[in-house]
């Protein structure tokens, strides 16, 4: 092969052929982020998308509407590429369709609060109630719908993503002007390594988290991936999907996954917990001595031997299988997404947290940092 032509196929490696074409050139793969446009709100204009790739041919797509993580392609026990979340092909998906949070950075407050109302430094707040007579994912207008500013990093583990914006002070109800930084990184090991960092002009409360929906066989349900949680104890709810306040040990119901347990084994059991939730959609203590990184749970999908282990500084995680999909979602590839098509694992401080004194806080003060960090490690067996 001459100079030129080895040149060239370098250089379509770098641009981001995919890893087929490159493996079949004999051109070595090498870590990049491709960016490319990917619509138009009407509100807030244009909106790209930044594809995140690997030496391993691992690809990770985010855009700037949202936050949301719009694809995640990893190889399987075979070597063969695949797509392991939902999601859909194009911005209008996201923007037309009543979605289930699909990929979305969450916020300001990850997960519920009692009928939107919380107390702090002796002032009430109300904000919107948006699901069950109480408030989710920061509201009618969280961090899932705005676009964010948008710049490629490179680090000495990989290719990133740094996304920012100013949520300003009365947003959605809550106090102080926020500052959010959250940084996507695909790391050398096949690691989509994610870390928030908040600042605040008056004392708030805040709890962001990536709601991926991950199917590491691509398709089907995910009743068979076998899951372990490493939570001795979990947060019960109400009918309201409110936490009654109890930190309920695992041990003798269906929410124990101290030992890996395929998902479908006891989801359809008489349980009080699992009638509520329609399924799993419970939050867990996490086992931790610190604060520091640590592994939350392991999944793997027998067939196509993909592994998923969550590590995080988080103290809890909401381990939700899809239940209120019911097939009238048409996704990627026109695929319809049927109950349990997919399942989160969203690493998070515990549901209701302002109005649970016993859980730990989410209060943040000027001058404090909000920086918490969530790793997604893929591997196959």
């Amino acid at each position: 092969m001459n100079k030129l032509n080895r040149s060239l196929l370098l250089l379509m490696a770098g641009v981001g052929i995919g890893p087929v074409a490159a493996a079949v050139s004999g051109a070595p793969l090498q870590a990049h982020v491709r960016k490319q446009p990917f619509g138009a709100t009407a509100e807030k204009g244009p909106v790209e998308l930044y594809t995140l790739a690997n030496g391993n041919g691992v690809e990770i797509s985010i855009m700037t509407y949202g936050g949301i993580v719009v694809s995640i392609k990893v190889p399987d026990r075979q070597g063969k590429l695949g797509e392991v979340t939902l999601g859909y092909d194009s911005l209008d998906g996201y923007l037309k369709n009543n979605s289930p949070y699909f990929g979305t950075l969450v916020g300001r407050y990850a997960n519920r609060i009692a009928q939107g109302k919380f107390s702090l430094g002796g002032r009430d707040y109300r904000l919107a109630v948006n699901s069950f007579g109480s408030h989710l994912h920061g509201g009618n207008r969280g961090f899932d719908k705005v676009v964010w500013q948008a710049k490629e990093m490179r680090t000495p583990k990989g290719v990133g993503l740094k996304l920012q914006y100013v949520s300003p002070d009365g947003e959605e109800g809550y106090p102080g002007t926020l500052s959010v930084t959250v940084a996507y990184t695909l790391t050398n090991d096949n690691e989509l390594k994610i870390d928030y960092l908040a600042t605040t002009s008056k004392e708030t409360i805040v709890n962001l988290t990536n709601h991926a929906y991950f199917n590491l066989a691509g398709s089907g349900d995910i009743l068979k991936h076998e899951i372990m949680i490493n939570a001795d104890r979990f947060t019960p709810i109400s009918e309201a999907f409110i936490p009654t306040g109890e930190l309920r040990p695992v041990k003798g119901t269906p929410m124990d996954f101290s030992k890996p347990m395929a998902i479908g084994a006891r989801i359809g059991q008489k349980d009080e917990q699992l009638i509520r939730g329609n399924g799993y959609d419970h939050n867990f203590v996490l086992n931790r001595k610190d604060n520091s990184l640590s592994l939350a749970a392991r999944v793997e999908e027998p067939t196509s031997g993909r592994v998923l282990e969550v590590l995080t500084t988080e103290p809890g995680m909401q381990f939700y299988t899809g239940n209120f999909l019911d097939g009238t979602i048409k996704g990627k590839g026109g695929r319809v997404y049927p109950q349990r098509a997919g399942f989160c694992l969203e690493t998070q401080h515990f549901p209701d947290s302002p109005n649970k004194p016993n859980f730990p806080s989410t209060v943040l003060k000027p001058g404090q940092k909000y920086a918490t960090t969530t790793v997604y490690k893929f591997s196959t067996k």
